[in-house]
């Protein structure tokens, strides 16, 4: 018996996570190709391993009672000064990750938990790296924009190495998560 330090989230999926990965190492962002490109949904929370059953039961009753929804990322914002955060910003299903994310924590459930900030979900795309670096995420995908359907989101967990592993997928009411690779959504970086 031991604890494990688990996470739970959307992924943003293929080409738009892959480019945001890469963009993100390109900043001198280390951690970049050990965190999956995503919306965090339960940020690391470290449990009980043998409560993950209890975990995986209630993510799916959280999954079965949710509906797909349209997701799109869209320009730049941090959390400086008080984070040293650069993300890209949620502009739509912001509002449906806030719900989901309030299910997941549910003070009845085995993942209840505070935060130590408001929820506020965002695409890190910089974090912990030098100010000139973190403005230049800022500016460079000041004009990033991508968009997909939401259909379901998955839970991670963190091994000893710092990469996050995802363990399971949640569809939405029963759909099923497209594959993330090879996917025909929008995205584009454009220069204002």
């Amino acid at each position: 018996m031991g604890t494990v330090t688990i996470g739970v989230s959307i992924a943003v999926p293929e080409p738009h996570g892959s480019l945001l990965q890469q963009l993100r190492a390109g900043f001198g962002d280390a951690a970049a190709f050990g965190i999956p490109t995503h919306v965090t949904l339960l940020p690391p929370t470290e449990i009980d391993d043998t409560l993950l059953p209890a975990v995986e039961a209630h993510l799916t009753e959280v999954a079965a009672a949710g509906r797909p929804f349209p997701m799109r990322l869209r320009g730049t914002g941090t959390f400086r000064p008080l984070s040293p955060v650069v993300f890209v910003q949620v502009v739509e299903g912001g509002e449906d990750c806030s719900r989901l994310q309030q299910r997941i924590r549910d003070t009845s459930g085995p993942v209840a938990r505070e935060l130590p900030f408001p929820y506020h979900p965002h695409v890190t795309v910089a974090h912990g790296i030098d100010e000139a670096a973190m403005d230049r995420a800022y500016a460079e995908l000041a004009g990033y924009e991508a968009d997909w359907s939401c259909t379901g989101f998955a839970l991670y967990e963190q091994g000893p190495d710092g990469v996050w592993r995802k363990l399971r997928e949640f569809p939405f009411g029963g759909s099923t998560v497209p594959p993330q690779a090879g996917s025909v959504e929008r995205g584009t970086i454009s220069s204002r």
